[in-house]
C-alpha cells in the first residue's frame, strides 16, 4: 500500500511543484491605461502631494470635466480644490495667473485650446513674462491644459493647433504629449515647474489605452520638460512629431519597414524649449528628415525644426532637402472628405518618406 501511495504522490509532487513555478514566472499582467486616465491620474497624485495645486475651469467639478478628465476629483478634493468656472476664459485664466503669483498652483483647463484667444492677454503678458519683468522675483508657476488640434467634424473655429501660438512666445513651457505614459509624465512635470507651461492635449487621444510601463505607474514618475523621446530606432531616415501624429508616423513606419525602409521615430513632447539635440544625433545618423504635424505650415513646428536642422551642424549630414508633413494650409472644412484630406494621414507621410528618400 505504501508503494503505491508513493507511486502516486511522487508524480503528483512533481506536477504541482512544475505548475507552481510556471504560475510564479509567469509575467504580471500589463496595465492598460488611457491618456484621460493618465492625466486624471496624474493631477490625483499631484494634488494629494501639494495642497496648494488647485484646478479650475469650466465643468471641471461636478460634471467631471467636459472630456471627463477631471472624473472623481471634485468628489474627492471638494469645492475649494476643484472649482467650476463661469463660461468666461478671460476671467478664470486671471484668477489663475493671480492665485499663482500669490502661491498657489493653479491647473487652468480650457474646454478647449481654441477657447483660450479669449484669455491670450493672460497668457502672454501676464503669466509668459512676468518672471522676466519681474527680474527673476515673481514666479508665475501655472498650468494651462486642454484639447488642442483638430478633433472630428467640428470645423475651423474649434480644430486649430496651438503648438506654433505658444510655442513663439518666450517665457512659457509648451508641452504635447502623445500616448498615457507622454501624459502622466508630463503634466506631473507641468504642476511641479515654477514657470507657466502650456499642455496641448489631444481629444481623440483621450480614450486611446496604452500599456504604461512599470515605472511609469510610480507616484515619483515625471518626465523631463524639454527631452524627446526616440519611439522606433531607424537608419535610413528620421521622422519627427507630436501629439497624435506620432501615431501616424510608427503606422507608417511600420508599412515602410516592409520595403526595406528603415524609420526612425521621434515623438517630441516638448514644444518649447525643443529638444533640437536629439533631431540632431537622428539626423546625423539618418541623414535624412521628414517633419509632420497637424498645424498648418507656414511658421509652424516643422518649420522651426528645418529651420535649427539648416543652421546647426547636422545641416551638413543631410542628403536631401528635409520635407515638411502638415495640415493643409486652410480653415478646417466642415465635410469629413474635406477635413480627411486637410491633416495628415498615413498615406501622406509615406508619401513624403519616399520622396525625401527618392524611391
Amino acid at each position: 500500500m505504501a508503494v503505491v501511495v508513493g507511486l502516486v504522490r511522487g508524480p503528483l509532487r512533481q506536477v504541482s511543484g512544475l505548475l507552481k513555478r510556471r504560475f510564479h514566472r509567469s509575467a504580471p499582467a500589463a496595465l492598460q491605461l488611457t491618456v484621460r486616465e493618465a492625466i486624471n491620474q496624474g493631477m490625483d497624485e499631484e494634488l494629494e502631494r501639494d495642497e496648494k495645486v488647485f484646478l479650475l475651469g469650466e465643468e471641471v467639478a461636478q460634471y467631471d470635466g467636459a472630456y471627463k478628465v477631471s472624473r472623481g476629483l471634485w468628489k474627492k478634493y471638494g469645492d475649494k480644490r476643484i472649482i467650476d468656472t463661469p463660461i468666461s476664459e478671460m476671467g478664470f485664466a486671471g484668477i489663475a495667473v493671480g492665485a499663482a503669483m500669490a502661491g498657489l498652483r493653479p491647473i487652468c483647463e480650457f474646454m478647449t485650446f481654441n477657447f483660450s484667444m479669449q484669455a491670450i492677454d493672460q497668457v502672454i503678458n501676464s503669466a509668459a513674462k512676468t518672471y522676466y519683468m519681474s527680474a527673476g522675483l515673481q514666479p508665475v508657476p501655472i498650468v494651462f491644459r486642454g484639447p488642442n488640434g483638430a478633433s472630428a467634424g467640428v470645423a475651423a473655429q474649434h480644430s486649430q493647433c496651438f503648438a506654433a501660438w505658444y510655442g513663439h512666445c518666450p517665457g512659457l513651457k509648451v508641452v504635447s504629449p502623445w500616448n498615457s505614459e507622454d501624459a502622466k509624465g508630463l503634466i506631473k512635470s507641468a504642476i511641479r515647474d515654477d514657470n507657466p507651461v502650456v499642455m496641448l492635449e489631444n481629444e481623440l487621444m483621450y480614450g486611446v489605452a496604452f500599456e504604461l510601463p512599470a515605472e511609469a505607474q510610480s507616484k515619483d514618475f515625471l518626465i523631463p520638460i524639454g527631452k524627446a523621446k526616440i519611439e522606433r530606432q531607424g537608419t535610413n531616415i528620421t521622422v519627427v512629431a507630436h501629439s497624435r501624429p506620432v501615431g501616424h508616423c510608427l503606422e507608417a513606419a511600420a508599412v515602410l519597414s516592409k520595403e526595406g525602409i528603415e524609420c526612425e521615430v521621434i515623438n517630441l513632447r516638448t514644444i518649447r524649449p525643443m529638444d533640437i539635440e536629439a533631431i540632431e544625433a537622428s539626423v546625423m545618423k539618418t541623414n535624412h528628415l521628414v517633419t509632420v504635424e497637424g498645424g498648418w505650415p507656414q511658421f509652424g513646428v516643422g518649420a522651426e525644426i528645418c529651420a535649427r536642422i539648416m543652421e546647426g551642424p547636422a545641416f551638413n549630414f543631410l542628403d536631401a532637402p528635409a520635407v515638411r508633413v502638415t495640415g493643409a494650409d486652410v480653415p478646417m472644412p466642415y465635410a469629413k472628405i474635406l477635413e480627411d484630406n486637410s491633416i495628415p494621414q498615413v498615406k501622406d507621410i509615406i508619401f513624403a518618406v519616399k520622396k525625401t528618400l527618392n524611391v
